[in-house]
């Protein structure tokens, strides 16, 4: 076990390219889950001892002390409706992971093996097997052998918790510089419904138009289909928010692919990702993106529509005077 912790320590560190690695592991149920190793810190034996958290979720089984800090650690197994892992009497784990700029630990019954698999060969679960509320994606490491991949978000926002709201200090902001900004659209692409639903809610107070889209595949071949039109693609849309993990193509890939197409390249596009370690904020901007954000942060995003908006009219105003 051990071997296996060094192992996902030293794969964290590799380059982005349109893989996934992922630690795969068990839940009571006895199939195969999966989680982006570049989201894990380490895979820790989980404690004899978790400390209960009074009127918390029936999920978190509490907090353990992982180097120094309280992590709330939630129970995998029992947040997806099946019997609870008994750590207590039997030997379980605890992957120790970052979301959203926050540690948490997920208490699972056993690691099983870290895999590479190309984005191409992780499908949409609603290609294969039709919608599931918790499932984000769906690849085989046999013919017959399924690993799912969680939708963490989902998981973390129902149980902990995530704030959608725009602060009132930036509410001001944007009401100050009196920009009608249904003029503006744009393009969300991210294949967690949950990060979908907060990034709508976000340009809903800002007052936006927008599409949404759980696919960079389609996102791209729509953006195609758009930049044979006679409207500009830049009046079409003034700025593209992507998620990076996601089937098919992801978003590293998926900024690559706009860049270098010529028709496409002028598009302003951020990557908004839950793996918010220098490391991928560097592989953003190296694959081409204008800006990076990390999941969650309400007014983050608030602010660089509003200084993307911002920049768009005084270029604009620039322009007309010359």
């Amino acid at each position: 076990m051990s071997e296996l912790m060094e192992e996902v320590n030293q794969r964290t560190n590799l380059a982005a390219s349109n893989q996934m690695e992922m630690l795969t592991f068990f839940l009571s149920d006895g199939q195969l889950y999966g989680i982006n190793v570049f989201k894990i810190i380490e895979v820790i034996e989980c404690p004899s001892k978790i400390i209960k958290m009074p009127n918390s979720h029936p999920s978190v089984k509490g907090t353990i002390n992982f180097r120094g800090k309280a992590i709330t650690t939630i129970d995998l197994s029992d947040a997806l409706g099946m019997d609870t892992v008994d750590y207590k009497n039997s030997i379980s784990y605890v992957i120790i992971c970052e979301y959203n700029q926050s540690v948490h630990g997920f208490l699972i019954k056993e690691p099983n093996a870290l895999i590479n698999k190309s984005w191409t060969d992780i499908k949409s679960p609603s290609s294969v097997m039709g919608k599931s509320a918790y499932l984000t994606a769906l690849t085989y490491i046999e013919e017959d052998k399924a690993v799912q991949i969680l939708d963490i978000e989902k998981i973390l926002g129902e149980i902990i918790g995530i704030d959608d709201k725009i602060s009132d200090s930036v509410k001001e902001k944007l009401n100050e510089d009196s920009i009608n900004f249904k003029d503006y659209h744009v393009l969300v692409v991210d294949d967690s419904r949950a990060a979908r639903t907060m990034v709508q809610s976000v340009l809903e107070q800002i007052g936006l138009t927008y599409t949404l889209l759980d696919s960079a595949v389609t996102a791209y071949q729509m953006l195609e289909d758009f930049s044979k039109d006679t409207v500009p693609i830049n009046d079409r849309f003034h700025l593209i928010i992507s998620d990076i993990e996601m089937p098919g193509l992801d978003g590293f890939s998926f900024v690559r692919k706009i860049k270098e197409n010529p028709k496409l390249s002028s598009l302003y596009v951020v990557l908004h990702s839950s793996m918010t370690g220098e490391s991928n904020v560097g592989k953003a901007m190296q694959a081409g993106a204008d800006d990076f954000i990390g999941k969650f942060d309400p007014n983050k995003i608030a602010g660089r529509v509003r200084e993307r908006i911002t920049n768009l009219i005084n270029k604009k105003k620039t322009t007309s005077l010359n």
